[in-house]
């Protein structure tokens, strides 16, 4: 069986930038997580392990910290949001990822050039929560079937940053179609490690019979692979480490190709790849003996 490695995949800058944040505060008591640092469950399992404080995405908003530091997560959040737990009190450390940043700024200026704001991405989606959080007029669209005619005369465009390219071009031309009189612009907002990790799948589905994809549950970029395998019809395997490997269905295979989210640790991945070899090598046939 051959196992075959995505030429892009795992952790982002920006999430390594964030745990590099988390992992050097000495006190992590004094500090609560406002959501889930990563989309990783073995992350925040150690963060939790090493004492931080931490509020579940859909409490963000509706409970009160008891600590007197809030980390922001890669995701973001408002800048409404930011203002009024500063107004509390809260010292804010920020580990918002700059490529999530930029989604925030362009929805605004669209939204100042007097744009009706489309965010292509995940409804109820932790960072389209952040995007959305400061606008006046928008909606989000997470598929072609939504896009409508907005009878509006100036319209934006921005995308979660791990919106698969494929999908958002096809829902950015059905809003062309069918707003033909409006002024439509499209700020591209797809991060470059979701472009780069997106095209070395590709890549990789051309050269496998199936795919293991390793991220957290959560984690939109990391569903976005493994839907990228089923839709060219091979079969997926999403996991989150590597005890999750049913050695029954990997041996279907001659090859498996091996990607993983932008959450998802080194360490982790490197366990997968080696369960994986080890699942190779317990099945591979006895070597043909001559009995004499």
């Amino acid at each position: 069986m051959r196992i075959v490695k995505a030429t892009a995949m795992g952790m982002c800058f920006g999430v390594r930038d964030a745990l590099e944040v988390a992992r050097s505060i000495e006190n992590p008591g004094d500090v609560t997580i406002y959501g889930e640092l990563v989309h990783n469950e073995d992350v925040m399992r150690e963060l939790d392990d090493r004492g931080f404080h931490r509020l579940g995405e859909s409490e963000r908003g509706r409970s009160i910290p008891v600590t007197p530091q809030i980390m922001i997560t890669a995701h973001g959040i408002c800048k409404l949001e930011r203002l009024r737990l500063i107004a509390a009190g809260y010292r804010l450390i920020d580990t918002t990822c700059p490529l999530v940043k930029r989604a925030h700024d362009a929805a605004r200026a669209l939204e100042k050039m007097g744009c009706l704001v489309l965010v292509i991405g995940r409804r109820g989606h932790v960072e389209v929560d952040g995007i959305t959080g400061d606008l006046r007029r928008f909606e989000v669209v997470e598929s072609v079937g939504e896009v409508r005619r907005y009878d509006e005369r100036r319209i934006g465009i921005v995308c979660q940053t791990t919106t698969p390219p494929a999908l958002a071009n096809e829902i950015v031309d059905r809003i062309r179609f069918m707003n033909g009189g409006s002024d439509i612009q499209y700020a591209a907002t797809i991060c470059r490690p979701t472009l780069d990790r997106q095209a070395a799948v590709r890549s990789l589905l051309n050269q496998v019979e199936a795919l293991v994809v390793v991220g957290g549950k959560k984690s939109n970029n990391t569903r976005q692979l493994a839907e990228m395998a089923r839709n060219a019809g091979k079969p997926c395997a999403l996991v989150q480490g590597a005890d999750e490997l049913d050695p029954a269905w990997v041996n279907q295979f001659e090859s498996i190709g091996l990607t993983a989210g932008t959450s998802t640790p080194d360490k982790i991945i490197e366990d997968v790849y080696r369960r994986l070899l080890a699942i190779a090598a317990d099945h591979e046939p006895e070597p043909f003996r001559q009995v004499i």
